[in-house]
């Protein structure tokens, strides 16, 4: 086979090959104009929203999508190379199969060509906006890209857009609205009235786990396709999109839920057992990993001691809170979807932005737990891994890059009082802008987060563990 510099590159050329191999391709029409905007043109987006409106686009074509990098040039270059094309492995127990996603019609850069995505947005045929631009995307950038094409749509007299934020973020939709309307409101009075009135911000949770791609899935597409493929990428075969029933076309509920879509009146019991339970669990296994020297969620959920961590975290401590009517059966769901071998999620990826991601994951829980008079020791084991975390080195020595907007402030205050677990849980266990206004003060979560970290320094990571469901076992 050819190297992957000098094989043929995937394209549209090549789907009757590759549909002669058995690879699921795109059969539909994928030209016009595209009927959806999507910002933040990443690897979840492409294995989970972008395949739905794949499945949607056999039927009805109204489903095509722009996509939008926010500021990074590589992706959305290679995918124009590749009209739009890239192959998903969808991987589970029972083995794996390579599909070809065939939803993005058309790709821009944000930072390089705003004026275009402006016009994308307030095209006649455009009728939804998704987002996935993560926790700290959501500011004055966003907004003023958002409302300039909405102000030309006014202006011409189109119709409204759903605007669906799909973020790991609480109430993502009303926070989306309130920062559109706020932003419409510096221009026009009329404007901001006119999005409120016109528009739809459903809240919406969306669930699958996508590792970043890597040179290995790169050569694992080449392999399977026969044809080089820039933008590959790696899921489960789990997926969930819960959404409110909230759209400026009323129709588009009944044609999202034959696809699998869970459309409901109130999102927020899935939204907080996600966030909860999967959010949060993941980020306590990425502290634990990147402190040990586990590289991927894999390992870490296949050491006993973790799992059983896990499991009694969501199982004591965090589930009992939950409203969401199956939370045991999508705890059993998760620790199965942690162990697949085939996702290999990186620590340090789920690290990225811990200081953006924690406020929504774990105060709310220890917060609740506190008031329902639940144990919250593994939640302040977490918190305690986290802050050994910030540090910036493993019990190896190895140091490691942290990607988040307070990684400087946060690893400054953590390297100033190494080895000093009352002291560095009075530094960053009352940070505000993490924990909210309420843990910083109570000084018995504090106190439980220092003795974890204490341990955790004294025994390492896999003995403290040992020593904390001793501890549990013996209350």
């Amino acid at each position: 086979m050819k190297s992957a510099e000098t094989a043929t590159r995937l394209g549209s050329a090549c789907l009757p090959a590759l549909a002669a191999r058995g690879i699921p391709v795109p059969t539909y029409p994928r030209q016009g104009l595209p009927g959806v905007v999507h910002l933040g043109l990443g690897a979840f987006h492409r294995a989970h929203q972008a395949l739905v409106f794949d499945a949607l686009q056999r039927g009805d074509t109204r489903w095509g999508v722009f996509g939008v990098a926010m500021r990074s040039t590589q992706l959305a270059d290679a995918l124009n190379a590749q009209d739009g094309l890239y192959a998903v492995q969808v991987a589970s127990s029972a083995g794996s199969q390579w599909q070809v996603g065939g939803a993005i019609w058309q790709t821009a850069v944000a930072a390089r060509e705003p004026a275009r995505v402006v016009q994308a947005l307030a095209a006649p045929a455009t009728r939804w906006v998704t987002l996935t631009v993560t926790e700290k995307g959501y500011g004055p950038a966003l907004a003023d890209l958002l409302v300039q094409g909405l102000a030309a749509r006014h202006a011409a007299g189109l119709p409204g857009l759903t605007i669906a934020s799909c973020d790991n973020l609480a109430h993502n939709g009303r926070k989306l609205q309130a920062l559109c309307v706020n932003a419409a409101r510096q221009l026009s009075p009329a404007l901001a009235d006119w999005v409120e009135r016109a528009c739809a911000f459903p809240n919406s949770m969306v669930d699958r786990i996508v590792p970043a791609a890597t040179p290995q899935r790169l050569a694992a597409a080449h392999e399977a396709l026969g044809v080089a493929d820039e933008a590959a990428l790696g899921t489960e075969a789990f997926w969930e999109w819960v959404i409110e029933r909230r759209f400026a076309d009323s129709g588009d509920a009944e044609v999202l839920a034959a696809a699998g879509v869970t459309v409901v009146d109130d999102v927020a019991p899935f939204e907080d057992a996600k966030l909860r339970l999967l959010n949060g669990s993941h980020t306590a296994m990425a502290c634990l990993g990147a402190v040990a020297g586990w590289p991927v969620i894999g390992e870490c959920i296949t050491q006993p001691a973790v799992r059983s961590f896990i499991h009694g975290l969501m199982t004591h401590e965090v589930g009992p809170q939950l409203s969401r009517p199956d939370w045991a059966g999508y705890r059993d769901a998760l620790l199965a979807r942690f162990a697949n071998p085939a996702l290999q999620h990186s620590v340090h990826q789920i690290a990225t932005d811990s200081s953006q991601k924690i406020p929504q994951r774990w105060p709310p829980s220890v917060l609740g737990a506190l008031r329902a008079g639940l144990p919250v020791d593994r939640l302040a084991f977490a918190a305690a891994a986290w802050m050994r975390y910030v540090r910036g080195s493993d019990e190896q020595g190895r140091s490691y890059a942290m990607n988040d907007p307070m990684a400087g402030e946060l690893q400054a205050l953590a390297l100033a009082h190494a080895g000093e677990a009352a002291a560095t849980v009075q530094a960053l266990g009352t940070l505000r802008v993490i924990w909210g206004e309420v843990l910083p003060a109570n000084t018995h979560w504090l106190a439980l987060v220092a003795r974890q970290l204490e341990r955790i320094d004294r025994l390492g990571v896999l003995a403290a563990l040992a020593q904390l469901q001793a501890n549990l076992d013996d209350a």
